[in-house]
């Protein structure tokens, strides 16, 4: 009988992006989307690809690492001007 000993595993979660990982973020998409499908329950798509009809807060969870970086890849619109709302 021998004893073997296992090499040491890194024990921290890894942040992929694999089934059940988009559970755990606030997702971006379009906010009239957003509240469109809030109401009528028809899903939406997030930048990142994921579907799904939004019911919690997402100011509870961290923001989406792909959402973000795609988000943060889009062109920048023109300020809004004084006295429109956008």
């Amino acid at each position: 009988m021998s004893t073997k000993i296992l090499p040491e595993s890194d024990v921290t979660p890894k942040l992929s992006h694999g089934d059940g990982d988009h559970e755990r973020f606030a997702h971006y998409a379009d906010r009239n989307k957003i509240t469109e499908s809030m109401v009528s329950g028809t899903p939406i798509r997030a930048l990142c690809g994921k579907v799904w009809v939004p019911s919690r807060d997402p100011k509870k969870y961290p923001v989406c690492p792909e959402c973000k970086e795609i988000y943060e890849g889009l062109p920048k619109g023109e300020p809004a001007k004084p006295g429109k709302k956008e």
